[in-house]
């Protein structure tokens, strides 16, 4: 077997109107309704399921749980523009900027909380 890339991930979240309008506003991400009413962020070619807390749709994880997920997203926004951006929105930063060591390379980082507390990375490469 060969894996090409991620298609989509799917976060457990509490109120599924809370984290649209926290991804659509603070992350950019577009909403996306398909299926029977169910709603996803997209962003570049990938996007987030979004299944609220006991409500999930079938199969699911084992354990589904809010505010377990740790991800990071990669922006061309220069780090200055996007921590200007979080403070406009009263967005703590929780740390950064800090160099990492991302998928294909170093990364420059800040790290936030979603509404769940899903740790968010925003960073930019450094190629």
């Amino acid at each position: 077997m060969n894996i090409l890339s991620l298609d989509h991930i799917v976060l457990t979240v509490r109120n599924i109107d809370v984290s649209v309008h926290f991804y659509t506003t603070v992350m950019g991400m577009a909403l996306s309704v398909f299926g029977e009413n169910r709603k996803a962020l997209s962003f570049g070619s990938q996007k987030i399921n979004l299944h609220e807390f006991t409500k999930e749709f079938q199969p699911k994880a084992l354990n589904p749980t809010p505010g377990c997920a740790d991800l990071c997203f990669l922006t061309p926004t220069p780090m200055r523009d996007v921590i200007a951006n979080l403070q406009s929105q009263r967005v703590e930063i929780v740390e950064g900027p800090v160099q990492k060591m991302g998928a294909i390379g170093h990364i420059l980082s800040v790290y936030i909380r979603d509404p769940d507390g899903n740790l968010i990375e925003i960073s930019n490469p450094l190629y």
